[in-house]
């Protein structure tokens, strides 16, 4: 209880002289707020491992190999704002042995969220579902992520375009091969994106301790550039293991064929060493060629994890 207090008034006390520092790191500028500079962390590690981060997508490649409970709330809107369909329910992922299946424990279901065959309407749903139900038993998942952020050679017409979109919406920041008119844009930590984003490396008292905060926002100056494609992105990163403990993003873009408009809030949770999603809440307006706009939010909230 002394040590929280007492990193509470240093924080404080640091916070109220605050002066922001520019510093230049392999020729890319990052600001650093000044309880990091005053506390002399070796921000140049630190800033190339949130650079290289991974935790956030093994996070939810997690849930491939853990039980869990879930609350599921996704709602299809119309142009006006109005609900034309949604779906409510309470899901059981259950892994044994080296499988998953799932219990659908509860379920309401209004408009036209399923077709007659009880396949989804939209591709949003599609989405959410590739990510937290479970259809049949999938057996020999693991939550290896390397090799899986490089491209989608093993996946072809549909299959391959919903792979990219989970990527782009629950991957933010990486860029994503063959998406045409935006996968080059996507990389935060090119060259490139330098001229275009300010970079800010903080410490804050969030989630029940000190926490660094590693936000991402467009220059003034480039905020109507067409080469911007995420209006914010602000992460919160456990000070010990750098592990992903929250994300908030928008991201947005408009090109001939598509366009989207979407944000994204995510917060983790630990269970026996995994890192996990908690409650993950989306919106979002996109269009993609050959499919009608859709409109919707989400919330998803997962507990009861099990090994």
């Amino acid at each position: 209880m002394r040590y929280s207090l007492f990193c509470l008034f240093l924080l404080s006390a640091l916070s109220s002289l605050a002066q922001d520092t520019s510093v230049i790191i392999d020729e890319k500028r990052f600001t650093l707020s000044e309880v990091v500079v005053r506390n002399n962390f070796d921000y140049k590690t630190l800033l190339n491992q949130i650079q290289e981060d991974t935790t956030f997508y093994k996070a939810f490649r997690n849930l491939r190999i853990l039980g869990f409970s879930s609350y599921n709330d996704i709602k299809m809107l119309d142009k006006k704002g109005v609900v034309k369909a949604s779906l409510s329910s309470k899901t059981r992922q259950n892994r044994v042995g080296n499988c998953r299946t799932m219990d659908v424990l509860e379920e309401t279901v209004t408009g036209d969220f399923y077709d007659r065959k009880k396949e989804y309407n939209y591709m949003t749903p599609a989405l959410y579902a590739s990510l937290f139900f479970t259809k049949g038993e999938v057996c020999g998942e693991n939550n290896i992520v390397k090799g899986r952020l490089n491209g989608f050679s093993d996946k072809r017409g549909m299959d391959k375009h919903r792979e990219q979109l989970k990527m782009l919406f629950f991957n933010p920041g990486k860029k994503i091969p063959g998406i045409p008119f935006i996968g080059d844009k996507l990389d935060l930590y090119d060259e490139s994106a330098h001229k275009l984003y300010d970079y800010k490396l903080d410490i804050e008292e969030s989630h029940g301790g000190l926490v660094y905060v590693f936000s991402i926002t467009p220059k003034e100056d480039k905020v109507n550039s067409d080469r911007v494609v995420v209006d914010q992105m602000v992460t919160w990163f456990d000070m010990k293991t750098l592990e992903v403990l929250a994300r908030n993003y928008s991201l947005s873009y408009k090109a001939g064929v598509y366009d989207f408009d979407v944000s994204m809030e995510v917060e983790m949770t630990k269970f026996n060493g995994y890192t996990v999603p908690k409650i993950l809440r989306y919106r979002g307006n996109w269009d993609v060629i050959f499919k009608k706009r859709e409109r919707a939010i989400f919330t998803a909230t997962l507990f009861d994890f099990k090994k």
